[in-house]
């Protein structure tokens, strides 16, 4: 006859007081400021890096950055050549404010405006994508962008926990 071993109550009692105990060491060891930091440096990472497809040298903008804003991403209600130089110089500006942590919210609010747009006008069918990005910025409109940031050294931003 097999039987299973049975554990006395006593020994299942301790498993949530360690679960607990993990927990909490997992709390603090992935703090808000960490998160922060992740979600700030991944984002801008990414349009930082497509900021600089788009420019020859420090701030020239290619042809094919011209081309691509009169047919591929044509918005409606603004001129081509604005939206080429609007999009390229906030993929340049907003990572740079994200990384340093300075006027993070104002920043995160701008790379999620960008990310509606490109979902609602240029390419609809990357909502994964475009969600990826979404949300660390929400996280960072949220609670903000952590210890580790200039907001919070100049003040401008209290400490999450």
């Amino acid at each position: 006859m097999n039987t299973l071993p049975t554990s006395s109550p006593r020994a299942l009692s301790g498993a949530p007081s360690s679960l607990a105990a993990l927990r909490a060491r997992l709390e603090r060891l992935i703090s808000h400021d960490l998160i922060a930091l992740a979600c700030r440096f991944s984002i801008a990472g990414v349009f930082w890096l497509s900021g600089r497809t788009k420019v020859e040298g420090w701030f020239t903008l290619t042809d094919t950055t011209f081309l691509l804003f009169r047919q591929d991403y044509a918005l409606p209600l603004i001129p081509p050549e604005w939206a080429a130089y609007l999009a390229t110089g906030a993929e340049h500006l907003l990572p740079i404010l994200l990384v340093l942590g300075l006027f993070t919210r104002l920043a995160a609010l701008g790379v999620l405006g960008m990310t509606a747009v490109i979902q609602l006008f240029v390419y609809p069918s990357g909502w994964p994508t475009h969600l990826s990005w979404a949300a660390p910025m929400l996280v960072l409109l949220g609670r903000g962008p952590g210890r580790w940031s200039l907001d919070h050294a100049f003040g401008w931003e209290p400490a999450q926990r």
